[in-house]
C-alpha cells in the first residue's frame, strides 16, 4: 500500500492530504493567509456562497473558469490545426466526463485504506479527493477514443488539447490556494506562505509555482513554439517536457505526496520524470524525421479541415 510523505496536519476525515479543510468546509471558517516576505495577507474561505444548506466552493468555480477558457481557446485554434471544431467539441464533452472519473479513480486507488471499509464513500466527490494526473489521463483517454471513433487525426488533436491543459492547470491551481492545500516544505524564502493549515510556519506555495509555470508555458507555446513547429504532435511532445520538468521538481517539495511502499520515491514525481524523459526522446527522434511546417498554425486564415476517411 502506498504511503504519504510526512504532513503537518490531519483532517477530520482522517486524510493526511487536506489538513483541516474538511472541517472548514463544514463550519465555513476562513483561513488567514500571509505572505510575510511580500507584506501580503488575505482572509479566504473555501466557500464562495451558500444557498440554504447548499454551498458553492471557490475551488469548483475556479476549475470551471479554467475549463471554460481552455475550451474557448482550443475551439479558436482548432481549424488552424486542421481539426474540426464540431468533432473536437464531442471530444471535450467525453473528455470532461472521463477526466472526472480518472481523477477520482486515481485518488481512490492510492487511498484505498480510507475507502475499503465504506466503499460507497468513493462517490462522495463533494468531500474532495481528485488527482490531477488521474484527470489528465482520463481526459486524454476519453478524448482520444472519441477522436478515433470520429476518424480524426490524433496528433493535431493532442497539439490543441495540451494548449488547453496549460490554461486549465494555470488557472485551476488557484483552487488549491482557496483550499490551502498543495503546499510544500518549510522555507524562509520571501514568497513563503503562512496559514493555519501550514501550522503557521512559512512553506513553499507549490500551487503558485505550478500555476505560474503553466501560464508561462501557454505564453511561450503560443508566441514562440508556433514559429519553430515542424510537425504534427510537436506541441504535445513539448508539453510533456515542459510539464514533466516542472512537476518533477515541485513534487519534491510537496508534503502531501503519495510514496512508493518499497522506496522513498513520490509517485507523481516518478511519473513526471518518466513523462519528461519520454517527451525528450520523442522530440529527438522526430527532429531527424520531419521538415519544418511553413504555415503558422495560429495565423488567422481560412483552413480546409480534412479528416481521415473523408
Amino acid at each position: 500500500m502506498l504511503k504519504y510523505a510526512e504532513s503537518k496536519s490531519f483532517s477530520v476525515c482522517g486524510s493526511p492530504v487536506c489538513g483541516d479543510f474538511c472541517e472548514r468546509m463544514v463550519t465555513g471558517m476562513k483561513y488567514h493567509v500571509l505572505f510575510p516576505g511580500l507584506g501580503l495577507e488575505f482572509d479566504i474561505s473555501p466557500i464562495a456562497f451558500s444557498i440554504g444548506n447548499f454551498s458553492v466552493y471557490w475551488y469548483g468555480i475556479i476549475i470551471a473558469v479554467g475549463f471554460a477558457l481552455a475550451v474557448l481557446y482550443c475551439m479558436r485554434i482548432a481549424k488552424n490545426h486542421k481539426v474540426d471544431p464540431d468533432k473536437l467539441s464531442n471530444c471535450v464533452i467525453v473528455g470532461l466526463i472521463t477526466a472526472m472519473i480518472g481523477a477520482r479513480a486515481y485518488y481512490v486507488a492510492f487511498m484505498w485504506d480510507h475507502f475499503k471499509n465504506a466503499p460507497l464513500t468513493v462517490f462522495n466527490i463533494h468531500e474532495g479527493g481528485l488527482a490531477i494526473y488521474g484527470g489528465l489521463i482520463g481526459a486524454l483517454l476519453g478524448g482520444l477514443i472519441t477522436a478515433k471513433v470520429q476518424k480524426m487525426k490524433l496528433l493535431p488533436v493532442l497539439d490543441v488539447a495540451v494548449m488547453g491543459f496549460l490554461i486549465g492547470q494555470g488557472i485551476g491551481r488557484w483552487g488549491n490556494f482557496t483550499n490551502q492545500e498543495a503546499f510544500g516544505t518549510q522555507t524562509e524564502l520571501p514568497w513563503r506562505m503562512v496559514s493555519e493549515n501550514t501550522g503557521m510556519i512559512g512553506v513553499h506555495p507549490c500551487f503558485l509555482y505550478e500555476s505560474l509555470w503553466c501560464l508561462l508555458g501557454f505564453v511561450v507555446f503560443h508566441f514562440v513554439f508556433r514559429k519553430i513547429r515542424r510537425y504534427e504532435g510537436e506541441i504535445f511532445y513539448l508539453y510533456l517536457v515542459w510539464y514533466g520538468f516542472e512537476r518533477t521538481l515541485v513534487e519534491g517539495l510537496r508534503t502531501d505526496s503519495l510514496m512508493l511502499p518499497f522506496a522513498n520515491i513520490r509517485v507523481s514525481q516518478l511519473l513526471s520524470c518518466v513523462i519528461f524523459v519520454v517527451g525528450v526522446m520523442l522530440l529527438i527522434f522526430n527532429a531527424f524525421t520531419h521538415k519544418r511546417i511553413k504555415t503558422d498554425p495560429y495565423e488567422e486564415e481560412d483552413v480546409v479541415v480534412v479528416e481521415d476517411g473523408e
